[in-house]
């Protein structure tokens, strides 16, 4: 009788053991960001497109993206009560060379997005890997390469480009070689670029774009191609000086919930609440749609 009851015990024990586990694995699937709403590109202004880096302001309006046909475009993202609903673009302005020379042809795909307290714009390119500053948009000011860009395949270069609280920039490539090994990650301080540590690299995720947030956490959005649609994941990380020290996933879309997000942009809203602004790039097609979606983060 005894023997039984322990036996009972046990397996009602255990029971109880793994809803606990049950319930731990859902709180950390729960999403811990909700949809807010999108915008469409409008499509009779400058016939533009392929957008792969955004900033947002402060103030949640004023917007800066880069099209990877070489141009610069400042807007405004128009709100009614805090949610989006329109996209107000100025007219766009051509990326130049070091020479103040229009760049064209391998030279104009700009991917990655970075703005500086003062204002100084940073992109980075693919195809021919490089960043470049631009303290105004009249001229370039090339940044010191390393041999590692040299090596990034054509079309995974320096897909993104961040600045942190210190004014130091940090890049990644869409590849990181092969299928286990992690994302290394480059930092421009003082002249100088190293490689202070790598991400993982976690299902078929590549990454796209990241900015550094309002927190001072990294955020890094990721795309994976399936078939004829995206899927989009955004992982945030908390940093020391070397190391990462946590990672969580705040958002993974299903397969056409949006088009090609590659641009992100945090800021924090007049509530105090994390906003992720996200801009999708139609790579120039008909079927592909340039939109700009916004999610809230929970916490």
């Amino acid at each position: 009788m005894i023997r039984s009851r322990l036996r009972r015990l046990r397996a009602a024990l255990a029971a109880l053991a793994a809803l606990v586990s049950l319930a731990a694995c859902a709180a950390e699937d729960m999403p811990r960001a909700e949809f807010l709403g999108r915008a469409d590109w409008p499509a009779s202004r400058f016939d533009m497109g392929g957008f792969s880096g955004l900033e947002v302001l402060s103030d949640g309006i004023r917007f800066t993206t880069v099209s990877d046909r070489g141009w610069l475009i400042h807007g405004r993202l128009i709100r009614e009560n805090g949610q989006l609903v329109g996209i107000e673009p100025d007219a766009p302005q051509p990326l130049r060379d070091a020479q103040g020379k229009v760049l064209t042809g391998k030279a104009t795909d700009a991917e990655g997005l970075a703005r500086g307290d003062d204002g100084q714009i940073f992109v980075s390119f693919e195809g021919l890997h490089r960043v470049w500053a631009y303290p105004t948009t009249d001229a370039a000011v090339p940044l010191p390469s390393l041999p590692q860009f040299s090596q990034l395949q054509d079309n995974s270069g320096l897909e993104a480009l961040a600045i942190d609280e210190r004014a130091r920039l940090v890049t990644l490539p869409e590849r990181s070689g092969q299928l286990i090994s992690p994302f290394p990650v480059w930092r421009y301080d003082e002249g100088v670029w190293s490689q202070p540590f790598a991400l993982s690299r976690r299902g078929g995720f590549l990454p796209v774009g990241a900015d550094f947030g309002p927190d001072g956490r990294f955020y890094l959005l990721e795309r994976e191609f399936i078939g004829l649609g995206f899927r989009s994941r955004v992982r945030r990380f908390t940093l020391a000086e070397d190391r990462i020290l946590s990672e969580e996933t705040l958002l993974e879309t299903s397969t056409h919930r949006h088009g090609n997000l590659e641009g992100l942009a945090v800021w924090r809203d007049q509530t105090g609440a994390i906003r992720l602004t996200m801009m999708a790039d139609d790579n120039f097609n008909d079927f592909q749609r340039s939109e700009v979606v916004e999610y809230r983060v929970s916490g």
